[in-house]
């Protein structure tokens, strides 16, 4: 992607359904849960590298015994840091005390981190800072095993504020304000409630206080602590959690705007938040790994029992679609068909803007990510091409040589390696002139491979802020001399912010938004944009079903090919010397590349939540008051 995008967060968990016994028997070692979620977490470091954190729990411990273990790192191999210091201490164990090397009761009774119930956490620190203390999972403690409650999320909440404000009201002190925190407390709060009143329940039937321990752990109902947790919810979530004494859930939010697989067998369940990364570390067949159901929960409890229980009622699906064009594993077979599709759908507007000079024009991609929709375009320019023989060989029957004919079908859709990503920007430069030098450095260029009168068409997966195609790539593919660039994206136009967990917060940073500025500003109709400004204002008062998504008006003027040739405008500086063209997906091409993922409020401004409306008009008020807060 030529802008970098961070998106919030992958998850991995792992619930052993055999005595540890059984893997030590089957596989060699008693650490199987242990190496199965490295193999998880790292299958998924694309979805964060800032952060990683794993957190296990032991069943059926002896009173006195460690039963709950965390380790989490914001180094820069989180991953790796978090599994060095794991083998490190079972290492150490297991040096200090040969005999434990075949005693899988001492193994478990004397090492951390084994067990049979697990959870991990890689984070991409899109807010609330990149310490050590942002790092899920996330432990709320309690001396009773059934009150200890470990959180692990890829969410992000529009309405934090009325949630911790909620908690006040309910007498809590949170510590902080991030919706983690106030998540993590919502659930503790009923969960202690349901702990409570099964305590005095087992007191009733004259339990002893030793016997209403087992009586809590087999009559606690999860869905009901969950359904009273996630009522006042708005946002798009797969929460994770785990309880002290080995019960466990993970729940999606109700437009499905999150992902969350899960597999199981008479061995495991496991739940990722990537379908082939379960495949892969489980080897199991594509149709074996199944989704959450919106609005659901995945409910393992301590006995081994594992049910889906609906827990919200579930709204349209609105499966984010940005997970499918960029952020997702291409390595997914129905997500690598996708992007091949959106690759093939944005061919006739390439044709049209090459004007069907196939012979002249050179394809190619950045970044890496865009390969894949690069193979689906190659596979429309080919057609094509078969298209132009066909009609060439036709048009020359009568006098057709075989030289000419050798030449006809010689002709072959030229594809080359032009940009190789050569350095990382190192953010800790400050100076914005050098900032901009090395940006404009931070790909190399594959020269004598475009000639001055080609076309040099460049797919990306999508176009947001605009900063890194200014500053670094169309100055790049300049130095080419191609008579024209073609940049396009296989997404829409970003037009306004995601509130549900992926790096876009504010308006002026998405060059569509401020595209639109730019041509209302050049039509002499820029009076709008003060009136939206007060349209928004007016609402702020509102409750967020009745908020209406004023920023659609800034649009409405404009076709989208007219913003499309303003951001070519914008992001084009005098110093390049080639024709530059932008092109877009369409919306409706981008529906038909993933029918399964309509969740398109990044592009059309249909938010799948009533928050989604309060927070892009919040955003749009943040813009005009050059306040650089973010909205939610």
């Amino acid at each position: 992607m030529s802008d970098a995008l961070k998106h919030e967060c992958g998850i991995a968990m792992v619930r052993l359904l055999k005595p540890l016994e059984f893997y030590k028997q089957k596989y060699g070692t008693a650490f199987y849960g242990v190496n199965k979620m490295y193999l998880m977490m790292e299958k998924q470091h694309n979805r964060g590298q800032d952060g990683a954190g794993f957190a296990s729990i032991k069943l059926d411990v002896a009173p006195g015994d460690r039963y709950i273990s965390r380790v989490r790192s914001n180094q820069s191999q989180p991953i790796q840091d978090i599994f060095a210091q794991i083998n490190a201490r079972i290492n150490s164990e297991m040096d200090a005390n040969p005999a434990m090397k075949n005693d899988v009761a001492l193994q478990k009774k004397t090492i951390p981190y084994i067990g049979e119930l697990f959870l991990g956490h890689v984070r991409y620190g899109t807010f609330g800072g990149n310490s050590v203390e942002a790092v899920h999972p996330f432990l709320r403690t309690n001396n009773w095993m059934h009150r200890n409650l470990i959180i692990a999320g890829n969410f992000n909440m529009t309405n934090t504020t009325e949630l911790f404000d909620n908690l006040v009201k309910l007498g809590m002190h949170p510590k902080e304000k991030a919706d983690t925190i106030t998540v993590m407390e919502k659930i503790g709060h009923f969960l202690d409630d349901a702990v409570n009143k099964l305590y005095k329940k087992a007191k009733k039937k004259g339990l002893s206080k030793v016997e209403t321990s087992p009586y809590i752990v087999d009559n606690l109902n999860m869905a009901k602590v969950l359904k009273k947790s996630a009522k006042d919810w708005d946002g798009g979530y797969a929460m994770a959690g785990l309880l002290g004494h080995g019960d466990a859930f993970v729940l999606r939010d109700p437009a499905g705007i999150r992902p969350a697989f899960y597999y199981q067998d008479d061995e495991v369940v496991v739940v990722a938040s990537e379908r082939p990364v379960i495949q892969t570390v489980f080897n199991v067949p594509f149709d074996k790994v199944k989704e959450i159901d919106r609005g659901a929960a995945l409910l393992i409890r301590k006995d081994g029992e594992i049910k889906m229980e609906q827990i919200l009622e579930p709204l349209e699906q609105k499966s984010c679609s940005f997970e499918r064009i960029y952020f997702s594993r291409g390595s997914d077979a129905e997500i690598y068909q996708e992007r091949k599709e959106l690759g093939r759908l944005l061919m006739p507007k390439v044709l049209e803007a090459i004007n069907y000079d196939t012979e002249n024009s050179v394809f190619s991609f950045i970044p890496n990510t865009a390969e894949t929709s690069f193979y689906g375009m190659l596979d429309a320019a080919q057609n094509e091409l078969n298209k132009q023989k066909n009609e060439a060989i036709l048009k020359e029957a009568g006098g057709l040589t075989a030289e000419r004919l050798h030449e006809i079908q010689s002709h072959k859709i030229r594809t080359e390696k032009i940009a190789i990503k050569d350095v990382k920007l190192r953010t800790f430069i400050t100076d914005e002139s050098s900032r901009d030098d090395l940006v404009a450095h931070v790909y190399d260029v594959t020269y004598g491979v475009v000639k001055p009168k080609d076309n040099l068409v460049i797919i990306d997966d999508s176009i947001v802020r605009g900063t890194t195609l200014k500053k670094s790539i169309l100055r790049m593919l300049d130095r080419l001399n191609p008579a024209k660039i073609v940049v396009v994206s296989s997404a829409p136009q970003i037009r306004y912010p995601d509130c549900y967990g992926i790096d876009m917060a504010r308006l002026e940073h998405l060059v569509a938004f401020n595209a639109a500025v730019e041509l209302h500003k050049d039509r002499g109709t820029d009076s709008i944009i003060e009136e939206i400004y007060h349209k928004c204002k007016k609402q702020l008062a509102l409750k967020d079903n009745d908020v209406i998504n004023h920023v659609k008006e800034l649009y409405d003027p404009f076709t989208d090919e007219e913003i499309s040739d303003k951001i070519a405008e914008i992001i084009t500086e005098e110093s390049v010397k080639s024709e530059v063209k932008i092109i877009f997906q369409s919306v409706d091409d981008l529906h038909k590349a993933c029918p399964k993922s309509l969740g398109d409020w990044y592009f059309t401004g249909n938010y799948p939540t009533n928050g989604g409306n309060r927070v892009v008009n919040r955003a749009y008020i943040n813009f005009y008051e050059g306040n650089p807060e973010r909205a939610y």
